[in-house]
Parts: C-alpha cells; structure tokens; sequence
C-alpha cells in the first residue's frame, strides 16, 4: 500500500497544475512559477498524509513526508513534459501545459 503514494501526489499535483492553468488562461507569470506551485502543493500533501494516514506512507518523520512530496509534485511537471514532448511532433498545435 505503501508505493501508491508517490503516483497519487503525483496525479493530484498534475491534476491540481492543469486546473490553474485553465482558470489563469495561461498566463506567463503562472506558467513560469507552476513547479514551484505543484512542488509546494506535494509538501503540503506528504505532510497531511503523513498526519492523517501514516501507514499510507512509509516515512519516519514529517520533514521525509514533505521531501517525499516535494519530489513527487515536481515529478507531475516533468511527466507533463514527457507528454508534452511526445505530443509535439503529432499536433503542432497542441496547447502548453507548463
């Protein structure tokens, strides 16, 4: 049980990135700072559940939750880029994500 806690704040962070991005309308100040926006955002989300569900992450303390999380946040960017790259030679006309 312990390993899907990295893909889940994975998948929140991306899913929490795209949501910013569609209710900011792309903005270039938005964009430039959204890994630090899903970084902090994975922080916040090893620390709550390390709080709430420690047997949901297998850390020993609340600084390794958040590094876990950290880590985990700035992964959604680069999984966004991967996709994004992948997508590039398809649809030149494909919208940025980050």
């Amino acid at each position: 049980m312990e390993y899907i806690s990295i893909p889940s704040i994975v998948v929140l962070c991306y899913l929490a990135g795209e949501f910013v991005k569609l209710i900011t309308k792309k903005n270039e100040l938005v964009k430039r700072l959204m890994p630090v926006t899903v970084g902090i955002l994975g922080a916040i989300l090893g620390a709550l559940i390390f709080i709430y569900y420690p047997t949901y992450i297998m850390v020993n303390t609340i600084f390794e939750a958040m590094a876990l999380g950290v880590i985990s946040g700035l992964a959604s960017t680069g999984s966004n880029q991967i996709l994004k790259q992948l997508l590039k030679g398809k649809n030149k006309n494909e919208e940025e994500f980050f």
